[in-house]
Parts: structure tokens; sequence; C-alpha cells
């Protein structure tokens, strides 16, 4: 006896099918995402990630967050991305630069201006050429910029530092990498490589005599309870940049792709304005905790900077003409 298949059946079987497959999916394992950070949980960028990224992105994934280099040490992040035993981090672009030389022309000190150049460069065709960059030479897919804050000295002593000259003999930490090591040297200072996560103890103890960042930065990480002055260079915007493993971002259905992209441009649009809103507070919070708050030559150190970089090996990494696009921006 044969199976007699009628209209109203077969829209019956589309219909279960139809259920089974959402059953499928409701019961299917959330996409992990580990994520890793030298920061600490209470930085904006930090908070941003967990409270608007994360959030956004809704139930089909699972955000991991691990800060402090808890997981991995400063500056192993994209490797282990690339090898897919992290699915995201947000780093710097002198690490981009270990591997593709011309990310360093980002790092250049008094290049990116502040947190809205910073943005424009990233909406731009330029923007688009180092996402390409990243994608094809290193496998991962960059979905946006997260500004840190304008980079300043933070010193121990009372030394006046008003020319680059007076950094002669400076130990300065930097982070590890030639591009970090370099910024360092292009303010007058002797850098030393070491990890965020040192840098209190080592100015307690004098292995360093100062470290430069953020303003931000410098009240989370207490490092005004262990120097003498802040120096106001603003020599360099800090910034990361999200990332996430291509083949990862590639197996996401296109809805998916989206919505990760427009909760990182949510998250950062908070954390941006996060952190200028406390930049513009700080400077007399530093100086009610005793610290001498000042602003040296800005010309004579951005001469020297500038003059250093247009020297060095590291501009001829520079694609042609970026500087001056960048510039014009």
């Amino acid at each position: 006896m044969g199976i007699k298949f009628t209209r109203r059946a077969l829209a019956a079987g589309i219909a279960a099918l139809g259920l089974l497959a959402a059953a499928r999916q409701a019961f299917a394992e959330p996409i992990k995402l580990r994520f890793a950070d030298s920061t600490t949980a209470d930085a904006p960028r930090s908070v941003a990630l967990v409270d608007i990224f994360a959030k956004q992105l809704g139930e089909e994934f699972l955000f991991e967050p691990y800060f402090g280099s808890t997981l991995y040490k400063q500056g192993t992040e994209i490797v282990a991305v690339q090898r897919g035993n992290l699915e995201m981090a947000l780093m710097p672009p002198s690490d981009f630069a270990k591997q593709v030389p011309a990310f360093s022309i980002l790092t250049a000190a008094y290049l990116v201006r502040d947190a809205a150049h910073l943005k424009a460069i990233f909406q731009s065709d330029i923007g688009d050429e180092f996402k390409r960059m990243a994608r094809e030479k290193m496998g991962v897919v960059i979905l946006a910029p997260a500004y840190y804050g304008t980079r300043h000295l933070n010193l121990k002593g009372n030394k006046k530092i008003e020319r680059p000259e007076d950094l002669a003999g400076v130990k300065l930490r930097m982070p590890g990498g030639e591009a970090w090591q370099f910024l360092g040297e292009s303010i007058g200072a002797n850098p030393v490589a070491m990890d965020y996560a040192e840098v209190y103890t080592g100015l307690q103890t004098g292995a360093i005599d100062a470290q430069d960042n953020p303003l931000p930065n410098n009240k989370l990480m207490k490092f005004h309870e262990v120097t003498d002055q802040i120096v106001l260079t603003r020599h360099n915007v800090g910034f990361g940049l999200l990332l996430i493993n291509a083949k990862l971002f590639d197996s996401l259905t296109p809805e998916q792709q989206q919505r990760m992209q427009e909760a990182a441009d949510a998250a950062f649009e908070w954390s941006d304005a996060e952190y200028i809103r406390q930049e513009a507070e700080l400077i007399e919070f530093f100086k009610t905790e005793g610290l001498d708050v000042y602003e040296p030559d800005i010309a004579a150190f951005r001469t020297y900077s500038n003059k250093k970089y247009l020297e060095s090996p590291l501009s001829k990494d520079w694609p042609e003409g970026m500087l001056e696009r960048i510039n014009a921006l």
C-alpha cells in the first residue's frame, strides 16, 4: 500500500522540521569568546566590553574576559588568537607591527592627535587598508579601535622636564617590542621593557624612574602613589584594536557578524567618552595628591620626535604617502 502525500501533510512536515531546527538551535552550545587584556577589570574599556559588548551579543555567545594578564602575558595575545587558543583580544598597533611592520606608523609619537582623529582614521579608507592587512597577513579581523587616553610622562624625583634632552638617562618603562621601545627613545628617554602589571613595583624599587600612560591608567594602577610628577607631554594617543580570529568570524552568520560589529562600536562609543571625561578631571586629582603636574615645551618634543622617526628604519616600513594622508584627516 503506497503512502499518499497531501499538501496539508507536507505543510505539517515542514512545520515540524522548522520546530526541530529551532529546538536544536535553542539547545546549541553558545559560541565561546575568550578575551584577554593586560588592563584591569575596572578600566572603562573593560567595563564597556562586559556591560555593553557582551550583552548586545546576546545568548548565542558566551563572552569570557580575562583581565590583568591573568590568562596570557602582555604581548602574547595576538599569537594566541591566531592559533585558536584565544578568540579575542584588544591590542595596540605596536603588537600588530611585530608581524606587519606597516602598523608601526600608528605607534609614532605626535601622529594620532586625539580620540576624534583616531575614529576618523579607522572610518576612512586608511582604516580599511589596515584592516585588510590584518586579515590577509595575520588571519585576524579588526572590529573597532578603542581610545585609552593621551599618554604623558609620570616620574619619580623633582627634576624639571622641559625638553627631550632633560630625559637623558631616565629609565622609562615601555612595553616590550621595537615600536614601543623606539617611542621611548623618540622623546629622549632610556626605555626599559617591563610588563604592565610589574610597573608599580618597578617604580617602588627604583628599577625604573618613570612610566608613561594616559591619566586614567595612572589612577587605576595607583602609579601616583610611587611617583612625584606628571609631565603633560601628550606624546602619544593610546589605543587598542579589538580583534577576533578571522576563521571564527567567517563562520558566523551575516546577522551575527553585524551584531558583533554594532556591539563593538557601541561599547567603545561609551568607553571613549568615559576616558575623555576622566582625563578632564584627573589633572586636579593628581595635584591634590601632591604631584607636580605641568606642561613642558611641546614644540621641542614634537620636533625632536619627528626627526627621530624620519631618520629611523621604522619609517621605511610606512606605506608610501600614509603619513600625509593621516595628517590630512
